[in-house]
Protein backbone atom coordinates (compact mmCIF):
# COMPACT_ATOMS: atom_id res chain seq x y z
CA UNK A 1 0.00 0.00 0.00
CA UNK A 2 1.22 3.04 -0.80
CA UNK A 3 1.86 5.76 2.10
CA UNK A 4 -0.12 8.03 0.13
CA UNK A 5 -3.08 5.99 -0.43
CA UNK A 6 -6.36 7.13 1.33
CA UNK A 7 -7.20 5.13 4.01
CA UNK A 8 -9.86 4.72 7.07
CA UNK A 9 -8.50 5.49 10.53
CA UNK A 10 -10.10 4.35 13.49
CA UNK A 11 -13.05 6.38 14.96
CA UNK A 12 -12.56 9.54 15.80
CA UNK A 13 -10.26 10.36 13.11
CA UNK A 14 -11.41 11.92 9.90
CA UNK A 15 -10.77 10.16 6.65
CA UNK A 16 -7.43 11.46 5.39
CA UNK A 17 -4.52 10.89 3.93
CA UNK A 18 -1.86 12.50 6.84
CA UNK A 19 -3.30 11.31 10.11
CA UNK A 20 0.72 10.78 11.50
CA UNK A 21 1.47 8.79 14.34
CA UNK A 22 1.96 11.96 16.61
CA UNK A 23 -1.36 13.10 16.07
CA UNK A 24 -3.00 9.25 16.13
CA UNK A 25 -1.11 8.75 20.24
CA UNK A 26 -2.22 12.57 20.88
CA UNK A 27 -6.30 10.89 19.99
CA UNK A 28 -5.49 7.64 21.98
CA UNK A 29 -4.47 9.58 24.81
CA UNK A 30 -7.65 10.65 24.84
CA UNK A 31 -8.85 7.12 26.22
CA UNK A 32 -6.12 6.35 28.72
CA UNK A 33 -6.86 9.67 31.32
CA UNK A 34 -4.85 8.47 33.91
CA UNK A 35 -1.48 8.35 32.07
CA UNK A 36 -2.04 12.35 31.98
CA UNK A 37 -0.57 12.61 28.49
CA UNK A 38 2.65 10.41 29.79
CA UNK A 39 2.03 7.68 27.54
CA UNK A 40 2.33 10.26 24.52
CA UNK A 41 5.96 11.75 25.59
CA UNK A 42 7.29 8.46 25.81
CA UNK A 43 5.96 7.39 22.72
CA UNK A 44 7.06 10.27 20.95
CA UNK A 45 10.69 9.58 22.55
CA UNK A 46 10.00 5.58 21.19
CA UNK A 47 9.27 7.14 17.48
CA UNK A 48 12.11 9.38 17.62
CA UNK A 49 14.23 6.70 18.80
CA UNK A 50 13.17 4.62 15.75
CA UNK A 51 13.91 7.63 13.34
CA UNK A 52 17.73 7.71 14.29
CA UNK A 53 18.51 4.01 14.45
CA UNK A 54 16.66 3.92 10.72
CA UNK A 55 19.15 6.69 9.29
CA UNK A 56 22.02 4.81 10.84
CA UNK A 57 20.73 1.68 9.32
CA UNK A 58 20.42 3.33 5.87
CA UNK A 59 24.02 4.76 5.93
CA UNK A 60 25.26 1.93 7.99
CA UNK A 61 27.79 1.21 4.43
CA UNK A 62 28.82 5.02 3.91
CA UNK A 63 29.79 5.76 7.64
CA UNK A 64 31.58 2.32 8.01
CA UNK A 65 29.03 0.85 10.22
CA UNK A 66 28.71 -2.41 9.20
CA UNK A 67 30.77 -5.07 11.13
CA UNK A 68 31.24 -6.30 14.98
CA UNK A 69 31.78 -4.16 17.89
CA UNK A 70 33.81 -6.54 19.54
CA UNK A 71 31.66 -8.10 22.27
CA UNK A 72 29.19 -9.65 22.99
CA UNK A 73 25.67 -9.22 24.60
CA UNK A 74 23.99 -10.67 27.93
CA UNK A 75 22.69 -13.21 25.26
CA UNK A 76 25.78 -14.35 23.94
CA UNK A 77 25.45 -12.84 20.37
CA UNK A 78 27.73 -11.23 18.76
CA UNK A 79 27.33 -7.29 18.71
CA UNK A 80 27.34 -5.05 16.34
CA UNK A 81 28.37 -1.68 15.93
CA UNK A 82 24.98 -0.87 14.90
CA UNK A 83 23.35 -2.80 18.18
CA UNK A 84 25.53 -0.38 20.19
CA UNK A 85 24.29 2.39 18.38
CA UNK A 86 20.87 1.89 18.13
CA UNK A 87 20.70 0.29 22.22
CA UNK A 88 22.26 3.81 23.05
CA UNK A 89 19.89 5.60 21.32
CA UNK A 90 16.85 4.09 22.72
CA UNK A 91 18.07 4.57 26.25
CA UNK A 92 18.97 7.95 25.65
CA UNK A 93 15.88 9.29 23.99
CA UNK A 94 13.76 7.31 26.28
CA UNK A 95 15.06 8.69 29.29
CA UNK A 96 14.91 12.01 28.30
CA UNK A 97 10.90 11.70 27.89
CA UNK A 98 11.38 11.75 31.95
CA UNK A 99 8.36 8.76 31.80
CA UNK A 100 10.29 5.86 32.85
CA UNK A 101 11.48 4.66 35.91
CA UNK A 102 12.95 1.19 34.42
CA UNK A 103 14.71 0.28 31.10
CA UNK A 104 15.36 -3.26 29.92
CA UNK A 105 17.33 -4.03 26.78
CA UNK A 106 18.69 -6.82 25.10
CA UNK A 107 22.25 -5.34 25.17
CA UNK A 108 22.63 -4.99 28.54
CA UNK A 109 22.65 -7.28 31.84
CA UNK A 110 20.55 -5.49 34.16
CA UNK A 111 17.59 -3.36 34.54
CA UNK A 112 18.19 0.41 33.80
CA UNK A 113 17.14 2.52 36.69
CA UNK A 114 16.70 6.05 35.97
CA UNK A 115 17.24 8.92 38.31
CA UNK A 116 14.41 9.40 40.76
CA UNK A 117 14.15 13.13 39.72
CA UNK A 118 14.00 12.15 36.62
CA UNK A 119 11.89 9.67 36.25
CA UNK A 120 8.50 8.63 35.46
CA UNK A 121 5.72 5.38 35.89
CA UNK A 122 6.66 3.32 32.92
CA UNK A 123 8.51 0.72 32.22
CA UNK A 124 9.95 -0.02 28.86
CA UNK A 125 11.46 -3.50 27.68
CA UNK A 126 13.03 -3.19 24.16
CA UNK A 127 15.04 -4.97 21.83
CA UNK A 128 16.86 -1.64 19.54
CA UNK A 129 18.08 -4.24 16.78
CA UNK A 130 16.36 -7.36 16.43
CA UNK A 131 17.67 -9.35 13.65
CA UNK A 132 21.39 -7.81 13.83
CA UNK A 133 22.95 -10.89 12.41
CA UNK A 134 21.59 -9.90 9.26
CA UNK A 135 22.83 -6.11 9.12
CA UNK A 136 25.82 -6.44 6.75
CA UNK A 137 24.25 -8.51 4.08
CA UNK A 138 21.19 -5.49 3.98
CA UNK A 139 18.32 -7.68 5.11
CA UNK A 140 15.15 -6.16 6.96
CA UNK A 141 15.69 -5.60 10.18
CA UNK A 142 13.76 -3.74 12.99
CA UNK A 143 13.17 -2.68 16.93
CA UNK A 144 10.60 -4.19 19.42
CA UNK A 145 9.41 -2.58 22.90
CA UNK A 146 6.99 -3.25 25.11
CA UNK A 147 5.42 -0.61 27.66
CA UNK A 148 4.03 -1.74 31.39
CA UNK A 149 2.76 0.41 34.63
CA UNK A 150 4.58 0.66 37.15
CA UNK A 151 3.03 -0.19 40.56
CA UNK A 152 5.36 1.99 42.96
CA UNK A 153 7.74 3.56 40.82
CA UNK A 154 8.51 6.18 43.19
CA UNK A 155 10.67 3.27 45.72
CA UNK A 156 12.58 1.36 43.05
CA UNK A 157 16.07 1.80 44.81
CA UNK A 158 17.68 -1.57 43.46
CA UNK A 159 17.97 -3.21 39.61
CA UNK A 160 16.25 -6.23 41.67
CA UNK A 161 13.41 -3.54 42.80
CA UNK A 162 13.39 -2.88 39.06
CA UNK A 163 13.14 -6.91 37.68
CA UNK A 164 10.62 -7.07 40.22
CA UNK A 165 8.36 -4.43 39.07
CA UNK A 166 8.40 -4.84 35.33
CA UNK A 167 8.45 -8.32 35.49
CA UNK A 168 4.76 -8.72 34.09
CA UNK A 169 3.24 -10.98 31.84
CA UNK A 170 1.83 -9.99 28.61
CA UNK A 171 -2.01 -9.49 29.44
CA UNK A 172 -0.01 -5.93 31.49
CA UNK A 173 1.40 -4.77 28.20
CA UNK A 174 -0.07 -0.88 28.21
CA UNK A 175 1.63 -0.13 24.68
CA UNK A 176 3.35 -2.67 22.03
CA UNK A 177 4.81 -2.10 18.77
CA UNK A 178 7.66 -2.39 16.46
CA UNK A 179 9.99 -0.49 13.66
CA UNK A 180 11.05 -2.43 10.62
CA UNK A 181 14.02 -0.94 8.50
CA UNK A 182 13.44 -2.11 5.19
CA UNK A 183 12.15 -0.89 1.74
CA UNK A 184 10.42 0.84 3.56
CA UNK A 185 10.28 2.23 7.35
CA UNK A 186 6.94 0.81 9.21
CA UNK A 187 6.24 1.00 12.67
CA UNK A 188 3.29 -1.23 13.42
CA UNK A 189 1.92 -0.05 16.99
CA UNK A 190 -1.10 -1.63 19.85
CA UNK A 191 -2.58 0.30 22.45
CA UNK A 192 -4.85 -2.70 23.55
CA UNK A 193 -7.18 -1.90 21.33
CA UNK A 194 -6.38 -2.90 17.67
CA UNK A 195 -3.36 -2.68 15.98
CA UNK A 196 -2.03 0.04 13.50
CA UNK A 197 0.62 -0.01 10.80
CA UNK A 198 2.68 3.48 10.05
CA UNK A 199 4.86 4.08 6.86
CA UNK A 200 7.64 7.28 7.98
CA UNK A 201 7.15 9.35 5.01
CA UNK A 202 10.58 10.85 4.31
CA UNK A 203 9.79 14.09 3.04
CA UNK A 204 7.91 15.00 5.88
CA UNK A 205 9.95 13.17 8.36
CA UNK A 206 6.90 11.97 10.06
CA UNK A 207 5.21 8.07 10.14
CA UNK A 208 1.52 8.05 8.58
CA UNK A 209 -1.28 6.14 9.02
CA UNK A 210 -1.05 3.15 5.97
CA UNK A 211 -2.59 0.29 7.56
CA UNK A 212 -5.68 1.35 10.03
CA UNK A 213 -7.04 -1.72 12.23
CA UNK A 214 -4.71 -4.36 10.74
CA UNK A 215 -6.37 -7.99 11.05
CA UNK A 216 -5.13 -10.94 10.58
CA UNK A 217 -6.61 -13.93 8.05
CA UNK A 218 -8.44 -16.35 10.24
CA UNK A 219 -6.13 -18.98 8.38
CA UNK A 220 -2.60 -18.67 6.09
CA UNK A 221 -0.71 -20.36 3.43
CA UNK A 222 2.86 -19.79 4.84
CA UNK A 223 4.79 -21.43 7.70
CA UNK A 224 8.07 -19.36 8.35
CA UNK A 225 10.79 -21.73 10.66
CA UNK A 226 14.32 -22.14 10.54
CA UNK A 227 14.27 -25.69 9.25
CA UNK A 228 18.16 -26.05 9.57
CA UNK A 229 17.33 -27.18 12.88
CA UNK A 230 14.42 -29.54 12.00
CA UNK A 231 16.95 -32.19 13.87
CA UNK A 232 16.80 -30.85 16.98
CA UNK A 233 13.11 -30.20 17.66
CA UNK A 234 9.98 -32.36 19.60
CA UNK A 235 8.54 -34.77 17.86
CA UNK A 236 5.51 -32.64 17.46
CA UNK A 237 7.02 -29.78 16.32
CA UNK A 238 8.18 -31.94 13.10
CA UNK A 239 5.04 -33.53 12.55
CA UNK A 240 3.12 -30.06 12.79
CA UNK A 241 5.70 -29.22 9.83
CA UNK A 242 5.29 -32.31 8.36
CA UNK A 243 1.45 -31.99 7.66
CA UNK A 244 2.24 -28.18 6.31
CA UNK A 245 4.19 -29.81 3.35
CA UNK A 246 2.46 -33.23 3.07
CA UNK A 247 -1.51 -32.25 3.82
CA UNK A 248 -3.74 -34.66 3.44
CA UNK A 249 -5.56 -35.20 -0.25
CA UNK A 250 -7.27 -32.21 -1.67
CA UNK A 251 -5.46 -29.47 0.24
CA UNK A 252 -2.51 -27.34 -0.58
CA UNK A 253 0.64 -27.40 0.73
CA UNK A 254 1.63 -24.32 2.56
CA UNK A 255 4.51 -22.15 1.58
CA UNK A 256 7.69 -21.73 2.95
CA UNK A 257 8.96 -17.83 3.77
CA UNK A 258 11.63 -17.24 6.45
CA UNK A 259 14.26 -13.93 6.07
CA UNK A 260 15.89 -14.99 9.62
CA UNK A 261 14.79 -11.57 11.05
CA UNK A 262 11.80 -11.78 13.91
CA UNK A 263 10.63 -8.18 12.60
CA UNK A 264 10.52 -8.95 9.51
CA UNK A 265 8.86 -12.69 9.53
CA UNK A 266 6.48 -11.24 11.87
CA UNK A 267 5.68 -8.56 10.22
CA UNK A 268 4.79 -11.11 6.90
CA UNK A 269 2.63 -13.21 8.85
CA UNK A 270 0.40 -10.76 10.44
CA UNK A 271 -0.53 -9.13 6.96
CA UNK A 272 -0.77 -12.35 5.17
CA UNK A 273 -1.34 -14.75 7.84
CA UNK A 274 -0.27 -18.65 8.32
CA UNK A 275 2.64 -19.15 11.41
CA UNK A 276 5.38 -18.04 12.54
CA UNK A 277 7.48 -20.70 14.60
CA UNK A 278 10.50 -20.42 16.20
CA UNK A 279 10.26 -23.53 18.77
CA UNK A 280 12.52 -25.20 21.50
CA UNK A 281 14.54 -27.58 20.80
CA UNK A 282 17.65 -30.17 21.97
CA UNK A 283 20.26 -27.04 21.71
CA UNK A 284 17.65 -24.39 23.30
CA UNK A 285 15.30 -26.33 25.60
CA UNK A 286 13.29 -23.48 26.77
CA UNK A 287 13.19 -21.63 23.41
CA UNK A 288 15.84 -18.98 21.95
CA UNK A 289 13.60 -15.44 21.77
CA UNK A 290 13.08 -13.42 24.81
CA UNK A 291 10.04 -13.37 26.28
CA UNK A 292 9.60 -9.76 28.04
CA UNK A 293 10.76 -7.60 24.56
CA UNK A 294 10.31 -10.42 21.99
CA UNK A 295 8.16 -12.53 22.62
CA UNK A 296 5.50 -10.73 24.50
CA UNK A 297 5.15 -7.82 22.48
CA UNK A 298 4.53 -9.30 19.22
CA UNK A 299 2.41 -11.64 20.80
CA UNK A 300 0.29 -9.02 22.27
CA UNK A 301 0.42 -7.14 18.31
CA UNK A 302 -0.98 -10.68 17.03
CA UNK A 303 -3.53 -11.31 19.42
CA UNK A 304 -4.91 -7.68 18.94
CA UNK A 305 -4.98 -8.20 15.28
CA UNK A 306 -7.01 -11.15 15.87
CA UNK A 307 -4.23 -14.35 15.88
CA UNK A 308 -2.96 -16.01 18.60
CA UNK A 309 0.40 -16.49 19.86
CA UNK A 310 1.43 -19.72 22.02
CA UNK A 311 4.82 -21.94 23.67
CA UNK A 312 2.73 -24.76 21.96
CA UNK A 313 1.26 -25.26 25.33
CA UNK A 314 0.63 -22.03 26.93
CA UNK A 315 -0.58 -18.89 25.63
CA UNK A 316 2.70 -16.63 25.87
CA UNK A 317 0.54 -13.44 27.09
CA UNK A 318 0.04 -15.60 30.12
CA UNK A 319 3.36 -16.08 31.18
CA UNK A 320 4.56 -14.95 34.45
CA UNK A 321 8.36 -14.00 33.93
CA UNK A 322 10.92 -15.14 36.20
CA UNK A 323 13.77 -13.37 35.40
CA UNK A 324 14.40 -10.04 32.60
CA UNK A 325 16.14 -12.48 29.50
CA UNK A 326 13.80 -15.07 30.04
CA UNK A 327 13.20 -17.19 26.33
CA UNK A 328 9.98 -18.52 25.40
CA UNK A 329 9.31 -20.86 22.47
CA UNK A 330 7.03 -18.67 20.12
CA UNK A 331 4.47 -19.72 17.61
CA UNK A 332 2.18 -17.40 16.63
CA UNK A 333 0.39 -16.07 13.51
CA UNK A 334 -3.17 -16.99 12.31
CA UNK A 335 -5.81 -18.43 14.90
CA UNK A 336 -6.79 -22.05 13.36
CA UNK A 337 -3.05 -22.37 12.72
CA UNK A 338 -1.96 -22.11 15.77
CA UNK A 339 -5.04 -23.86 17.24
CA UNK A 340 -3.33 -26.99 14.70
CA UNK A 341 0.15 -26.56 16.13
CA UNK A 342 -1.38 -26.87 19.56
CA UNK A 343 -3.09 -30.22 19.07
CA UNK A 344 -0.27 -31.64 17.86
CA UNK A 345 1.77 -30.77 20.70
CA UNK A 346 -1.37 -31.66 23.31
CA UNK A 347 -1.65 -35.14 21.44
CA UNK A 348 2.14 -35.64 21.44
CA UNK A 349 2.35 -35.26 25.85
Amino acid sequence: MSQHTKVAPPTGLEETDSVTLTRFVLHEQRKHPESQGDLTLLLTSVQLACKVTDSCVRKAGIAKLYGLAGGGNVSGDLQQKLDVISNETFKVNIESSQKVAVMVSEEEELPIVVEKHNRGKYGIAFDPLDGSSNIDSNVTIGSIFSIFHLPDAENIQTTEDAARQIMQPGRKIVAAGYAMYGSATNLVLSFGNGVHGFTLDPSLGEFVLTHPNIRIPRRGKIYSVNEGNCKNWDKSVTQYIHSLKFPSEGKSPYSLRYIGSMVADVHRTLLYGGIFCYPADKKNPNGKLRLLYEGAPMAFLMEQAGGKASTGTENILDIQPHSIHQRTPVFMGSYEDVCDLESFCKSAS
